[in-house]
Formats: structure tokens, C-alpha cells, sequence
């Protein structure tokens, strides 16, 4: 009974701790998600834009580490029934909806190509396949910086409806110009500002 009454005594003393901890997992994981959406401007930090692939992820932990935080609440609150219900009414349906839409309506990129620019270790060109459209698109994109600091913007896309705007080649021709040619032969080139930016976007439909 001793050891009974000291375990008790133990869960009630961690309990608030316990809560406090689980909330502030719940409002950390939940503001990372929200900073994951937002993410995606010109010269967004490349962790964040990776970050947007586990949004759904971070969605639920936050929303469990909300429940517990509830439950271990105050242990004679007549609110946390309706709190914990109210959480899982809402955040639960919330999640399964967002993931049913990204299944359906959302795209990936597939890296096809990257290469470090002429004696630049710090900036690169990547070129990517975005699936989950009707027609082949591909999107030139130029990274600079290291990690975590790396930052990506956007230079091109292509999209292959007509098979002649199909990106057909991409290269370095110097450490700031970047030359992309289509099916067809067209030829656009692109100079990188030394802060990564680009001084335009191409885009060919």
C-alpha cells in the first residue's frame, strides 16, 4: 500500500510538468507545420520547402501531443471531456481531409538533374518532373548557400503539352548563366545575381 501510495503521489507531482511539456510540443509542432505551408516564396530556405513534405506528419503529432496535454490536465477539471473531444472533432476530420486532398489533388517533384555551378561549390541548378498534372513539366531551380541556410529560386518551367516546349537540355555556360534549350531549340538564358536570384523566370507552355 506504501509503495502504492508513493506512486500515486509521484504521477500527480510529474502530471502538471508532464502537461505543461506536451503542450509545448503541441504549439512547437503545430507553428513548424504552419511555417511549412507558408513556405514555398522565391528564395525560401530550402529546409523549409522540405520541411512541406511532412506538414500531415506533423499535424498529427501535434494534435496528440494536444490530447495529452489535456488529459493530464488538472486531474478534477470538468473541461478536459469537452476539451478532448472538441480537439479530436475538429483536428481529426481537419488532417483526414488535408491528406485526402494532397493524395489527389497534390504534386511531387522528382529531381532528375543537379550540378554545381563552375568553381562554385555553394550554388547549383537542379531540375526537377513535377508529377500530378496532365502534361510533363519540368522546373529549373538554382540552390545557394550551405545548409541551413541554402536557398532555392525558381528559373524555369517547361511545360511538355506541345512536345516542342519539352526541356531538353540545361547547363552551366559560366559560375552566373545558366542556359536551357527546348525540344524545338529554342535557347533562353538566365543570369544569377551574386545573392542567387535570377534576373527572370522563363516559362514556356
Amino acid at each position: 500500500m506504501i509503495h502504492i501510495g508513493r506512486g500515486i503521489m509521484n504521477f500527480t507531482r510529474y502530471r502538471r510538468p508532464s502537461a505543461f511539456l506536451l503542450l509545448t510540443v503541441s504549439v512547437v509542432l503545430g507553428a513548424t507545420a504552419l511555417i511549412g505551408l507558408e513556405s514555398g516564396g522565391e528564395g525560401s530556405l530550402v529546409l523549409l520547402l522540405e520541411l512541406r513534405e511532412y506538414v500531415l506528419l506533423l499535424g498529427w503529432l501535434a494534435l496528440a501531443a494536444l490530447t495529452g496535454a489535456i488529459l493530464l490536465g488538472p486531474p478534477k477539471s470538468s473541461l478536459r471531456v469537452p476539451l478532448v473531444t472538441m480537439s479530436l472533432v475538429v483536428g481529426a476530420p481537419t488532417l483526414l481531409l488535408a491528406g485526402l486532398a494532397s493524395a489527389m489533388f497534390g504534386s511531387s517533384d522528382e529531381e532528375v538533374r543537379t550540378e554545381s555551378a563552375p568553381g562554385r561549390g555553394d550554388r547549383q541548378l537542379l531540375v526537377v518532373t513535377r508529377s500530378g498534372s496532365l502534361d510533363p513539366v519540368w522546373c529549373v531551380y538554382v540552390d545557394q548557400g550551405n545548409a541551413p541556410l541554402e536557398r532555392r529560386w525558381s528559373v524555369g518551367c517547361f511545360n511538355g503539352d506541345a512536345e516542342d516546349n519539352a526541356l531538353s537540355e540545361t547547363v552551366w555556360t559560366a559560375p552566373d548563366r545558366i542556359r536551357m534549350t527546348t525540344q524545338a531549340g529554342a535557347v533562353h538564358e538566365v543570369t544569377i545575381a551574386p545573392n542567387g536570384r535570377p534576373d527572370r523566370v522563363v516559362s514556356v507552355r
